[in-house]
């Protein structure tokens, strides 16, 4: 699995054109080939930064959503940017769920 982060910092007066175009985008995307999860997420604490969070069966899937024309749009919010985005491509080995919470909880007594 490839996870993909990608964090933006908004300027304060195109705050609603990005939200609007990142919005746009995850129905769609979600929709690709090889896309497990697709979110935008928007901080808590100050509401101009971003995040994106994707998930991709392969990397293969992954490249091909970089080629699209939909993450051409994305790219053309660079202008809309303080800074250019941060992005991390993350392969992931494994995946671990509750069990693990529950297997490392009964370890402390």
């Amino acid at each position: 699995m490839i996870v993909v982060r990608i964090t933006m910092n908004v300027l304060p007066e195109k705050q609603m054109e990005v939200m609007q175009t990142l919005l746009s985008m995850i129905g769609p995307t979600g929709k690709e080939m090889g896309c497990l999860s697709h979110a935008v997420f928007c901080n808590i604490e100050d509401k101009n930064s971003f995040s994106l969070l994707q998930e991709w069966e392969t990397r293969e899937d992954l490249d091909h959503h970089i080629r699209s024309h939909r993450f051409g749009v994305f790219l053309g919010t660079k202008t809309l940017l303080c800074e250019p985005p941060k992005i991390q491509i993350h392969t992931v080995s494994q995946s671990e769920g509750m069990e693990a919470i529950h297997a490392a909880r009964d370890r402390r007594n």
